[in-house]
């Protein structure tokens, strides 16, 4: 089982599309392990886009994420963090496919709604940033054995 975080990020929210964006990853089979509502304060979202610090982009993007609420959810499934890019979508959402939330509502880069772990190692790193181990609830639901092969 994997883990992968998500952000339904402020576009998201300011255009309701909060119950669409995590009906997506459920109908998927992904588990919701973990949820909050929130606003991201800058020294946060500095944390979690460290690496495109000096990118011509970085001050925009923090202006953005911090502009409004977001929700934050840890998902989990096997291949979790694949399964949940591969249902956002290209990060450019007119060469998203059509099915994918970025495919399907998006427009622009600087407007694609949800963000996504690009690794297992990115998933730990930015998990931490957000949640704390006790916040985070491993569970079985009842439908996992229609979902998963073999049930964990």
């Amino acid at each position: 089982m994997e883990r992968t975080l998500i952000i339904i990020k402020p576009d998201a929210v300011q255009r309701g599309l909060i119950g669409e964006i995590i009906t997506r990853f459920e109908r998927r089979g992904l588990r919701i392990v973990g949820m909050k509502f929130m606003r991201i304060d800058r020294a946060l979202a500095e944390k979690h886009y460290a690496e495109h610090k000096g990118k011509s982009f970085y001050e925009s993007l923090l202006d953005y994420i911090t502009s409004a609420p977001v929700v934050v959810m840890v998902l989990e499934g096997p291949n979790a963090v694949q399964i949940a890019r591969n249902t956002i979508g290209a990060t450019k959402p007119v060469e998203a496919a059509a099915g994918s939330i970025r495919g399907d509502f998006g427009l622009e880069t600087g407007r694609n709604l949800v963000h996504g772990s690009d690794s297992l190692a990115s998933s730990q790193r930015e998990i931490a940033l957000f949640f704390a181990a006790e916040e985070l609830i491993s569970w079985t639901r009842d439908v996992d054995r229609w979902i998963l092969e073999k049930v964990e």
